[in-house]
C-alpha cells in the first residue's frame, strides 16, 4: 500500500501529471490511472489520505471480491440427442442420471426446456399447410381393441383403422379382424363412404396390404390397392420408409384415437365386432364434434368448411374387392384357385396367367387381356368348364391321352394301370384325371415302383380310387399289408368306351 499512498500523495499534494508519477514510482501510467480511479470512486481525497493507514486505505482500494455464483452444470445435449433414439429411453429417465450425477444440476423442468430449445436448432421442421381435399392419410394403431368370444370366453383383438383428412383432420376409425387386403381395402372403401366423396390423394404407410414392394423412389403398390384407386379416381402415394413425418397427420389421428377412443371404450365389454365397432362410432363422433384447442372448431365444422366441398363425388357403384394370384395351366388346360380348378383357352398350356377372383367370379388374364370368366365355386376339388375352351380333337393338339396314361401306368404294374382307368373313367370329362394320374406316376420317384404297385392294389381293394389315398397308403407304409383278395385284373375295367356315346349317356358310368 506504500506505493499505492504516494501515488495519490503526489497526485492530490504535488499535483503531477499521470506520466510524472509513473517515472517517479517507477511504474507504469496505465497502473496511476487505474489507483486515481479507485480512489475517485471511494471519494478520496488529501484529508482523507492523511487519516489513513495502510489497512484501512487498501480495504477502499481492493474490497473484498464477492464469491461468485457457481455455474450448474450444462447437460451434454448430444449425449442426450443419442440416447433417446434409443428404445425405450425417455427424457425423464435422462435427466434423473442427470441428477444422481450433478445434484446441484437444473431441476426437470429447466432440464426438458434447455434440451427441447437445442433440439429446435437441429432439424427444423417444416409445417405443411395441406390442400382442401387433397390428401387423406391412412394406417393402423399400434393399440388394438378386443372383445369377448360369447362361446369360448377368450378374447379377442382386433385392428384399429384410422383415416385423417389431411386439411381438416376429420377422423374416420373401424375395427377389423386382421391387417389382410381384404380387411385393408374394406377399410379404406368405408373411410371414403364416411367422408361421403373422394380426395385426390391416398397416403398409406408401407404395410404389405397396400404396398407390395417398399421403395424410397419408386414402391410397388399391391395390385388389388391399385384397382381399388383407380375404381375411386385417387393416386396413390405411400409415405417414404422411416419417414415418420410424410405422415405426420395420420401418426397424430393414431395418437387422438388411442386417447380419444380406445380409453373412452376401455371400461366397457363388447361380445362381438359389431358391438366393438358401435362403442367406437360413438367415440369417433364426440372425437369429431370436440372443440379443437388452438383453432378453437371442431374437426367436423372444419371439415364442412374446408375438405367437405373440395371432395370428388363418389362413383355409383361401390369398388368389388378381388384377390389376385398367378397361375400357369395345365396340361389338362385348367388352373387352381383355392382348390378348385377352372378352364381356359386350350392354346395358353403352360403359359402362366393372372387370375381375379372374388366369392362370386373367377377371371382369368393372360398379357392383360380376359381370357376366361366362371361363376366361382366354393366345392373343393370342383372342375369348372367351358366347353369353348376345350380342343376339338385332344389327340391332334395335345400329346396327353388316355393311352398314354394307361401305358405309363403299365410299366409300373398291371394293378397301376387299372387304378388309372377307374379315375379316368370316374370323370365326367377324361381329361380330368390326367391331374391325378400324373400325381400317381409322380410317387415312383419319391417311393420305389414296387411300393407303388402295391399301395395301387390296395387302393384298389379298399375303393380308394384317388391320388390322395394312394399317397396315404404308401406314406403310412399300409402298402407292406397283403390284399386278401385276388389279383384284380385290368380286364374287370371296362374302358373301351370311356368316351364312347354309352358313357356320356349315363349308360356304363363307372
Amino acid at each position: 500500500m506504500r506505493k499505492a499512498k504516494e501515488i495519490l500523495r503526489l497526485s492530490y499534494d504535488q499535483g503531477l501529471s499521470n506520466r510524472a508519477i509513473a517515472g517517479a514510482c517507477n511504474i507504469s501510467p496505465t497502473t496511476v490511472s487505474e489507483y486515481l480511479e479507485k480512489a475517485a470512486e471511494a471519494g478520496l481525497n488529501s484529508d482523507k489520505l492523511s487519516k489513513m493507514d495502510d489497512e484501512s486505505l487498501g480495504k477502499i482500494l481492493y474490497p473484498e471480491k464477492k464469491e461468485k455464483k457457481v455455474l450448474k452444470q450444462m447437460p451434454d445435449m448430444n449425449y442426450l440427442h443419442k440416447e433417446l433414439k434409443k428404445k425405450g429411453v425417455t427424457l425423464q429417465l435422462l435427466w434423473e442420471e442427470y441428477k444422481a450425477s450433478n445434484p446441484e444440476g437444473y431441476e426437470r423442468t429447466q432440464f426438458y426446456y434447455l434440451y427441447n430449445k437445442w433440439a429446435k436448432t437441429l432439424n427444423p421442421v417444416m409445417r405443411i399447410n395441406h390442400k382442401a381435399g387433397q390428401k387423406v392419410f391412412v394406417d393402423f394403431s399400434g393399440d388394438r381393441p378386443h372383445y369377448i368370444d360369447p362361446e369360448t370366453g377368450e378374447v379377442m383383438y382386433a385392428e384399429l383403422f384410422i383415416a385423417v383428412l389431411g386439411a381438416s383432420s376429420y377422423t374416420f376409425a373401424m375395427a377389423v379382424s386382421s391387417q389382410k387386403k381384404e380387411d385393408w381395402l374394406r377399410c379404406n372403401i368405408m373411410a371414403l363412404e364416411y367422408f361421403g366423396g373422394c380426395p385426390e390423394v391416398i397416403v398409406p404407410d408401407n404395410l404389405k396390404a397396400g404396398v407390395k414392394k417398399a421403395c424410397y423412389y419408386d414402391p410397388e403398390i399391391n395390385p388389388a390397392f391399385t384397382e381399388m384407386a383407380d375404381h375411386y379416381s385417387i393416386a396413390v402415394l405411400p409415405a417414404r420408409p422411416y419417414k415418420a413425418k410424410d405422415k405426420a397427420k395420420v401418426e397424430n389421428g393414431v395418437l387422438n384415437a388411442q386417447r380419444r377412443i380406445l380409453a373412452g371404450i376401455r371400461n366397457l365389454t363388447f361380445f362381438s365386432l359389431s358391438e366393438l365397432n358401435a362403442g367406437i362410432k360413438k367415440e369417433l363422433q364426440k372425437l369429431n364434434t370436440r372443440p379443437m384447442y388452438v383453432v378453437g372448431k371442431s374437426r367436423y365444422e372444419l371439415f364442412t368448411q374446408i375438405d367437405k366441398p373440395a371432395l370428388r363425388s363418389l362413383p355409383s357403384k361401390r369398388f368389388q374387392i378381388f384377390t389376385f394370384k398367378y397361375a400357369t395351366v395345365h396340361i389338362d388346360y385348367h388352373i387352381e384357385v383355392e382348390k378348385s380348378y377352372y378352364s381356359v383357352p386350350y392354346k395358353l398350356l403352360h403359359q402362366k396367367v393372372e387370375v381375379k377372383y372374388n366369392d362370386h367370379t373367377v377371371q382369368v388374364y393372360h398379357k392383360g387381356q380376359r381370357v376366361a370368366s366362371h361363376l366361382r365355386t366354393l366345392s373343393k376339388g370342383k372342375f369348372v368348364t367351358d366347353d369353348a375352351h376345350r380342343p376339338p380333337e385332344h389327340i391332334k393338339y395335345l400329346e396327353w391321352s388316355p393311352e398314354r396314361i394307361r401305358h405309363w401306368g403299365k410299366t409300373i404294374g398291371e394293378n397301376t394301370e387299372c387304378l388309372m382307368e377307374k379315375i379316368m373313367s370316374s370323370r365326367r370329362h377324361v381329361e380330368h384325371g390326367y391331374r391325378a394320374c400324373l400325381g400317381i406316376l409322380h410317387l415312383s420317384k419319391k417311393y420305389s415302383p414296387q411300393r407303388l404297385e402295391r399301395a395301387c392294389a390296395r387302393a384298389l381293394y379298399i375303393g380308394g380310387i384317388s391320388y390322395r389315398s394312394v399317397k396315404s397308403i404308401l406314406k403310412n407304409h399300409l402298402d407292406g399289408q397283403e390284399v386278401v383278395s385276388e389279383k384284380i385284373s385290368s380286364r374287370s375295367v371296362r374302358h373301351e368306351n370311356i368316351r364312347g356315346g354309352d358313357y356320356y349317356r349315363g349308360a356304363n358310368n363307372v
